[in-house]
């Protein structure tokens, strides 16, 4: 009898199920839609992005803890987040190249650039030893094919100049002054070499920052969390009162949150400084 009455509303409910099918199709072709527009433009003005499921709820949690402001330090990637090169590496390769006889194109630049990246560095556990040089001769010889000392000797030099790079957010200089008023600390986390605090110098941006922490100097690497861990140190704050901010999901996120660190992905999770700022508290 159970059956029977299992059956009977089965067949009363299947219009209903049918046509919460349809429903759902319609939504998920909406959605598809929405997801292509937001991968088109995921900057456009004026539009809020969805949040992810659990965001709010973690906010309020953190502040539960923490107070007003959610995280007491920033830790922020140097190249792809806060900084980025003014042209594209496989032009630049090139054209200063070309008097020293490099003949491949951009593409064939590009395409050696990244096999040569991609391999393991043999000479030492780190890419990037103090100023990185043999790292980098093997980059440039393998991706151009010319093993001029003076070719690379003038492209290792205008990589340490304010004219290869610029700023990823023009606004971050006055978010930075904020976060240092509202009493939050700062640091640079990077995979770099020593050239780092120069070239930050030259664009005018090391003042913003409490400490910085890099590779070369640390002898470790990101995703490994003695980077981050180093960087808590120099700042005097302990891993889970900081969110580290980047663009590589291994290198930034994961390695972050293996050190016990929150962290949001650069172009993902968060679009500027001025968001991060305000995600964690703080008036911009």
């Amino acid at each position: 009898m159970a059956a029977a009455r299992l059956r009977s509303a089965a067949t009363r409910l299947r219009p209903a199920l049918d046509a919460g099918r349809d429903e759902r199709r319609l939504l998920a072709t909406a959605a598809a839609e929405v997801a292509e527009v937001g991968a088109a433009a995921p900057m456009a003005t004026g539009v809020a992005r969805w949040e992810p499921m659990g965001a709010r709820e973690y906010y309020d949690y953190r502040r539960a803890i923490y107070g007003d402001i959610t995280h007491k330090a920033i830790l922020v990637d140097a190249a792809g987040t806060l900084l980025a090169p003014t042209e594209p590496m496989a032009q630049v390769y090139r054209t200063i190249g070309q008097k020293y006889g490099v003949e491949y194109s951009e593409d064939e630049i590009l395409d050696r650039y990244r096999r040569a990246y991609a391999r393991p560095w043999g000479k030492s556990r780190l890419r990037y030893v103090n100023d990185g040089r043999p790292f980098w001769q093997y980059i440039v010889s393998s991706s151009t094919g010319c093993s001029d000392l003076k070719y690379f000797e003038e492209l290792y030099n205008y990589y340490t100049t304010e004219k290869a790079w610029h700023l990823c957010d023009p606004d971050a200089g006055r978010v930075f002054q904020a976060l240092r008023r509202a009493g939050v600390k700062t640091a640079v986390v990077s995979n770099f070499d020593t050239r780092l605090r120069p070239l930050l110098q030259a664009l005018k941006c090391d003042h913003w920052f409490d400490a910085v922490a890099v590779s070369a100097e640390v002898a470790a690497e990101k995703p490994n969390p003695i980077i981050f861990l180093k960087a808590c140190e120099l700042l005097g704050v302990k891993p889970e009162e900081v969110v580290h901010i980047g663009d590589d999901r291994r290198n930034d996120l994961w390695g972050a949150r293996d050190a016990g660190c929150d962290a949001w992905l650069w172009g993902s999770d968060v679009y500027s400084f001025k968001e991060v700022a305000e995600r964690i508290g703080v008036d911009v």
